[in-house]
């Protein structure tokens, strides 16, 4: 009964990501103002998002358990945990700075609430309630850090080239790349405080479970 749940909640988190992103990439070629003039650029540019590229990865490793609720290997156990960090730092970040400089409406807006809080909440409650558990360490606390990393270059190789940056905080046109490495160096420091801190959790839980089984 508990992989039944496991799968069906699994399943769910990923149906609602490709829902959000789905109705984020049509909203977004549709719309018709913005920074790229045509349906194709607009839409492809929603991808260069943390926030779509942390519901991919939510998504993608949702529907995996969904699959294999016990799926288990170092590769996969830091992509899970990267989602999971991944997705909370995107509800924090925006919530806490960006939600007040957008308005937004009719399905834009349903968008916005699928891929800032409806997944994160899912995700969240799912890393808590189905795990699974003993899936992190300090090594992939540690590779985590691949997936931001990775985003945070691509960013700015991207944005020299494009001349767009995806949010305020990292846009070096208007703020500068040190002020730009500054900002990311606290987004990092939150990130691994995390990782960590959800390292510890995990083996918490896990030792309540073990307790807790039969």
């Amino acid at each position: 009964m508990g992989e039944s749940r496991a799968r069906l909640w699994f399943g769910l988190t990923a149906l609602v990501v490709l829902f959000g992103v789905a109705v984020q990439v049509a909203v977004a070629a549709h719309v018709k103002t913005g920074f790229f003039h045509t349906p194709t650029t607009r839409a492809l540019n929603v991808f260069a998002f943390f926030t779509v590229q942390s519901n991919i990865i939510v998504g993608v490793t949702s529907l995996m358990l969904a699959m294999k609720p016990d799926r288990s290997s170092t590769a996969f156990n830091a992509f899970r945990l990267t989602g999971v960090l991944a997705i909370v730092l995107t509800g924090i970040v925006y919530h806490s700075v960006l939600s007040g400089l957008f308005d937004l409406e009719s399905w834009a807006l349903v968008a916005d609430h699928v891929l800032h809080t409806a997944v994160p909440i899912l995700a969240v409650l799912g890393w808590l309630l189905y795990g699974p558990r003993s899936r992190t360490s300090s090594q992939i606390a540690k590779l985590t850090l691949v997936f931001p990393v990775l985003w945070f270059v691509f960013t700015l190789i991207r944005g020299a080239i494009v001349k767009f940056y995806p949010y305020p905080f990292i846009n070096v046109g208007k703020i500068g790349y040190a002020r730009a490495l500054i900002n990311c160096v606290w987004v990092a420091i939150l990130y691994l405080g995390l990782a960590y801190g959800a390292t510890a959790l995990d083996r918490r839980l896990a030792k309540t479970k073990s307790v807790g089984s039969p």
